[in-house]
């Protein structure tokens, strides 16, 4: 028997919404582990071959990966199966494009192109908020970032507007 977590994904098994072919392949890029779920994010090297079409292979991906060139929320991402999510923006230095992962009315990602003040700022939702050692507040978002002393108006399932360049939330709603 097979020990440990699956290291492969077929691509029959992927997830609707990432709309591969099934004539493509046999396997689909696995999603590492990171900020979002496994079937709740969508690969980078998905993102630049598939959607943008930046790449016509695996490979090419991972050059242009490898040349620094990519940010996923204003971070440099060299991983090609760096998982990126809902509300996620990907920035491209080379070409001066910044990109919002959303979720169409089917339920598939799509790539929304967005202005660089725009990209300034992503919307994240709570899904935990508690308090820590020695009675430090923090809330958890849902991709993954905890943010100690909130607004103590701040409850779960309340959205944030998360400053990337700051790093700190301005609004709640």
């Amino acid at each position: 028997m097979a020990h440990g977590i699956k290291k492969h994904l077929k691509r029959l098994r992927a997830p609707k919404k990432w709309k591969l072919t099934k004539l493509g392949g046999i396997w689909a890029p696995n999603p590492k582990s990171g900020p979002h779920k496994k079937f709740e994010s969508f690969p980078l090297i998905l993102v630049l071959r598939n959607r943008l079409k930046y790449a016509l292979n695996n490979q090419e991906a991972i050059q242009i990966l490898q040349q620094r060139s990519i940010k996923v929320d204003k971070k440099i991402r060299t991983e090609k199966n760096y998982p990126t999510g809902l509300m996620d923006i990907i920035s491209i230095e080379k070409t001066e494009e910044n990109f919002r992962l959303l979720v169409d009315t089917l339920g598939r990602f799509i790539l929304h192109r967005i202005e660089e003040k725009e990209s300034m700022f992503k919307l994240c939702k709570v899904i935990q908020s508690t308090k820590g050692q020695r009675g430090i507040p923090y809330i958890v978002t849902h991709d993954g970032r905890t943010i100690r002393f909130p607004d103590p108006f701040i409850k779960t399932n309340d959205t944030i507007l998360f400053d990337l360049s700051e790093k700190k939330n301005n609004r709640f709603y």
